[in-house]
Order: C-alpha cells, then structure tokens, then sequence
C-alpha cells in the first residue's frame, strides 16, 4: 500500500511540474500582413513562399486569405471561401478600384501591394505603424483582451481573426498541378467582437475554446476601421497562437 501511494504521489508531483502548452504572442507588431492567395494561381506560390518568410519575423502579424475566383479554371482551393474574396474587393471598392488579383498583400488595411514582388512587400512594410497598443492575456480558460485608448481617433471595430498555423497541400489539377505547398497562417473565420473606444481603450475577455474552434491553431485580435461597411486601416493588432 505504501508502494502504490508513493507511486501515485509522484504522478501527481509530474502532472504538477508538467510544462503548460506553448504559447506565441505577439503583441506590438508594426504591421499586419494579409494575403490574398489560391491554390489555383500559377503565380502565388512564390508569393506563398515571401509570406511564409514574413511570419517568421516576430514584428508582424500575418493572415493569408484564401479566395475562391480561381476555383473555375480546374482546382478548387481547399481554404477557398467567398467570405475573403469580399474582403479583398471591399479594399479595392474602398480605395476606388474595381479590380482585384491574386497575389496581393495588404499592409495595415492601407496599402496593396503585389505579393510576389519583394521589394514592393518591404517597402510597405519599412513605412508601417500600428498606433493602438492591443495586449492579449491567458488566464485559465478564458483570454483577456486589452486594447489602449487614444482620444481623439475615430471609432474602430474589434476583429478576432481565427487561423491554423500550418497545412501542406498536394495540388493535383489547375494550374499549380503536381505540386505540394506548405501554406502558413491560414484564416478560418473572423468575427466582430465589440467596438473600441477611443476615450477610455476596450476590455474583452472570451473562452479560449472559442479561438480553437473548426481546427484553428491561433488567432489575431485586429482594431480596424470600418468605411461605411468596407474595411478601413488597421489601428491596431495582436496574435496568439496556442
């Protein structure tokens, strides 16, 4: 009896000293990254490849949007989802433009750029600034957001930004046939969480479980502006990756 009590004190003693699963935050980023991409465009998997270097940069924040306009000309994209082809377009329509294409990279929700062209992504990147500080905590279960004021802004949306870290895909027709491609911060979903307010900054706090939900490995928490229903510039930002 003595024995199985010394074994059970010292599983107990393990489970306790046990490390608590990783955690990525990245919490005072100069710039959010997204990336308008397909698995059916014979151009973006040079684009696919910069972004996955660009995540890798702890000063950024990166979310790659898969659209689903390519899916006709032969492989439909298995992230694919008409919800970030409207995004895009509600950048383009905000910025005056009709037109949208794949590769594109935006940064900040302020400026498009191509997204295979290096130089171009730098570029952009070099200027950028996110002015409102956003901070994300774990306690338990539930995850703590804190986003800072600063009179005199405008108002802006609160943006959780579900994703899975990593997925490789063998394409078999389109475009891109035959080849295998590891994409990196893929979106599974957003949805609006509150309003931030300027005066006085905005508290949140949601369960955990929430973030991981559909398979998703992470999430972004985004202060953008919204322009009368399209998405604006992006104020702030956060990330964690469970």
């Amino acid at each position: 009896m003595k024995r199985a009590a010394f074994s059970v004190a010292l599983l107990a003693a393990a489970l306790v000293a046990a490390p608590a699963p990783a955690v990525e935050n990245r919490s005072s980023p100069k710039a959010v990254v997204e990336l308008f991409t397909s698995q059916g465009c014979s151009s973006c998997p040079q684009a696919d490849a910069l972004f996955a270097k660009l995540d890798n940069r702890t000063d950024l924040i990166a979310l790659a949007y898969h659209v689903d306009y390519w899916d006709y000309i032969g492989w439909k994209d298995t992230f694919g989802d008409e919800a970030n082809s409207t995004r895009q377009r509600g950048y383009a329509q905000g910025w005056g433009s009709a037109r949208v294409y794949t590769p594109q990279m935006v940064v900040n929700g302020e400026e498009g750029v191509v997204g295979s062209h290096e130089d171009e992504v730098n570029g952009a990147i070099s200027s950028a600034a996110l002015e409102i500080p956003v901070s994300l905590k774990i306690k338990g279960d539930m995850l703590s957001i804190d986003v800072g004021g600063m009179p005199g802004m405008k108002d802006a949306m609160v943006w959780l930004v579900r994703f899975r870290s990593a997925e490789t895909v063998t394409i078999e027709t389109g475009e891109n046939a035959g080849q295998t491609i590891e994409y990196r911060q893929i979106v599974t979903g957003r949805q609006m969480l509150g309003m931030w307010d300027p005066a006085s900054g905005t508290r949140l706090r949601m369960p955990l479980s929430e973030i991981t939900s559909n398979g998703s490995t992470g999430a972004a928490i985004l202060v953008q502006i919204d322009k009368n229903g399209l998405p604006g510039p992006i104020l702030g930002a956060a990330s964690i990756e469970l």
